[in-house]
């Protein structure tokens, strides 16, 4: 089974109502690391409701969680906010400094992250109910939770202590208050009288905390099983370093019952990276934001980058050639008739697997219509693209004739945003020059100078088509008893000014015969003045 249908499996057998739920801190910009989460409970989810389960899926917003630190986006004068709640502070203008006035209209630093990735997950087709952390705090959803929590405060010691092998200091408790200016750093806790936590700041002040008005927040080793307690969370994928022996699962499946409540089926996944530059950090700045990503390419893509992964294996993210082959690969799987396959004799069953494991991954990764997803393959849309500026003119390529579905209209946009982009690659760039490049022709050699003659012959008299181009180049080649690359290089030198480049012959048939047979002249003018 595929992988997502396998959590489903494990979820069937502690009854058939439940919610997957996922969940990230706004402290700054979301990027397609945190789509591996957020994808992986939707395709739980769905794979579940194939089940025949009653399934929710929920993303919780961590809004109460503080400011840590000054990140690298941010202006100097954050410091002010360190330990204040993300609900609770101004969101950062285009120059990284609070931004006061949307603050006043009701805009929070929390806000400010959270909208751009509402937007992407709308186009990747993930509808969650969002559940913000800082309002279910201040409307009593914590408050059983917190209660409990505090009036176990010496079990849920023993229990961290114990599980994560390390000591907390003499003075912890399991809340942490705010103080009169709005942070919850440096506060230590004097006395609890349920609901009445006691404390002191930094500076000596003294005041009291309601654990029921969301007056604080309980630490993240009790706030993920408070969680999953008051949702009824079932199932939730976290990352590696929440899955680690010792680490936040272990301690929360036991806080978790004694707030009455069994842990959720666990699923551990492993970290996207950027390619050459590690793991993505939203308080680092080292990442390609959501809407950045689906700024370059097909939502299917993204989905189907991670549908086709499991989870348990790490994501080299490259915004490159790395996206021309999983485009490719997800277009190989379109072209797949499943179930002609899957009647093949002699199939092992590991054969079987793959066979069922690359189906359900295209049907979670579809959002449009199988026949609009594929019906134009990434590279050929990328070189259209390159050598039609106008998009009349790539929908008249296509054989397009009424209007292109909005589906492709987005697809060819796509495209032209990557190309325009620092990320598209160098092996897909197609530069056609107007007339010779005299450096290129230097380059030629006897044997390319050779073969231009006759190139100029059969291109200037063969059918314009990508078939029909091809060999006519080798059937140039072939008569004059040389090697067809000796005829690429001299085309690509002429044509394109570099010795190698995308595939030729579908790149020569959306151009001009005649422009491309008159700049082969001039380039074999150019090679005979020397």
């Amino acid at each position: 089974m595929h992988w997502s249908d396998v959590v489903a499996q494990r979820l069937s057998e502690r009854g058939t109502k439940h919610i997957v739920s996922t969940g990230i801190t706004p402290s700054g910009e979301f990027h397609i690391g945190h789509l591996r989460e957020i994808l992986t409970g939707d395709m739980i989810s769905k794979a579940a409701k194939k089940a025949g389960l009653d399934v929710e899926f929920v993303f919780i917003v961590d809004s109460a969680d503080p400011l840590r630190k000054v990140y690298s986006f941010l202006d100097d004068s954050y410091a002010q906010y360190i330990g204040h709640q993300l609900k609770q502070i101004p969101p950062p203008d285009d120059s990284g400094c609070p931004d006061m006035d949307r603050f006043s209209k009701g805009i929070s630093y929390a806000d400010h992250f959270l909208k751009p990735f509402k937007q992407a997950l709308e186009q990747i087709d993930v509808r969650p109910r969002f559940i913000d952390n800082f309002d279910s705090y201040a409307s009593g959803k914590f408050a059983e939770t917190a209660r409990i929590a505090c009036n176990n405060a010496d079990k849920i010691r023993e229990i961290i202590e114990r599980v994560s092998s390390r000591e907390l200091s003499d003075d912890w408790f399991p809340w942490n208050p705010i103080d009169a200016k709005g942070s919850i750093d440096g506060i230590t806790v004097t006395g609890w009288n349920d609901p009445i936590v006691s404390w002191i700041d930094s500076e000596g002040n003294e005041g009291q905390s309601d654990v029921t008005k969301g007056e604080g927040k309980l630490p993240w080793r009790i706030d993920w099983p408070a969680k999953w307690a008051w949702i009824g969370v079932s199932m939730e994928p976290f990352g590696k370093d929440h899955g680690a022996a010792g680490g936040s699962y272990d301690t929360g499946k036991e806080i978790v019952e004694l707030f009455g409540r069994n842990a959720p089926v666990d699923l551990t996944y492993e970290w996207i990276s950027l390619r050459g530059q590690g793991a993505m950090s939203s308080s680092s700045g080292n990442t390609v934001g959501p809407l950045e990503a689906l700024s370059l390419v097909p939502p299917e893509i993204l989905r189907y980058l991670v549908a086709s992964t499991k989870p348990n294996k790490a994501i080299e993210f490259d915004t490159g050639m790395g996206l021309v082959n999983i485009a490719d690969e997800f277009e190989r799987t379109t072209s797949r008739d499943f179930a002609i396959e899957m009647e093949k004799e002699g199939l092992s069953r590991r054969q079987m697997v793959a066979i069922e494991d690359a189906k359900t991954a295209l049907e979670l990764s579809l959002i449009t219509p199988l026949e609009e997803a594929s019906s134009v393959t990434f590279r050929h849309l990328a070189m259209l693209a390159q050598t039609k500026s106008k998009d009349e003119d790539v929908w008249g390529s296509l054989g397009v004739d009424q209007s292109p579905p909005s589906t492709m209209v987005e697809r060819l946009n796509r495209m032209r945003t990557w190309i325009n982009s620092r990320h598209f690659p160098d092996e897909l760039r197609i530069t056609i020059l107007e007339q010779p490049n005299r450096e290129a022709i230097a380059l030629l050699d006897e044997d390319n100078i050779a073969v231009l003659p006759q190139l100029i012959q059969v291109l200037g008299s063969c059918e314009w088509d990508s078939a029909s181009i091809q060999s006519s180049i080798s059937g140039a080649a072939r008569n004059l008893e040389t090697s067809p690359r000796h005829a690429y290089r001299a085309l690509y030198l002429c044509i394109m000014g570099t010795e190698r480049g995308p595939r030729l012959p579908a790149i020569l048939s959306q151009l001009n015969q005649n422009s491309i047979v008159t700049l082969l002249n001039a380039s074999l003018a150019v090679s005979q003045e020397s």
